[in-house]
């Protein structure tokens, strides 16, 4: 059940899309709201939100192996390999757009 103060929010469109870019988000990257993994965790360490998390890697380009773009660092190893570059890279970027925290409408 949801904390009582999650109903003294209002509902709107915008709080719909932001929702839903960090869903997709969390779709893809296979990490929690919080940016704690999912599944098998691997030392159960809490990080940065997925949306920051999503977007430094982006702005970063990568890890800096040189080899290893920011889309291949972002998707999960569940579907790593199992898409289209430019289709995912295109999501990711709609999905950090919905998420935009101060999104003018």
């Amino acid at each position: 059940m949801a904390p009582e103060w999650v109903f003294k929010l209002p509902i709107t469109s915008k709080v719909d899309v932001y929702s839903y870019g960090v869903v997709v988000l969390e779709m893809i990257t296979g990490r929690g709201p919080g940016g704690k993994k999912q599944g098998t965790g691997e030392n159960g360490e809490i990080e940065r939100g997925v949306v920051k998390w999503v977007r430094d890697r982006v702005r970063d380009g990568g890890n800096g192996s040189g080899s290893e773009s920011w889309v291949d660092n972002v998707v999960s190893g569940s579907i790593r390999g199992e898409f289209e570059r430019e289709m995912m890279e295109n999501l990711v970027r709609i999905a950090l757009k919905c998420a935009e925290d101060d999104m003018q409408v």
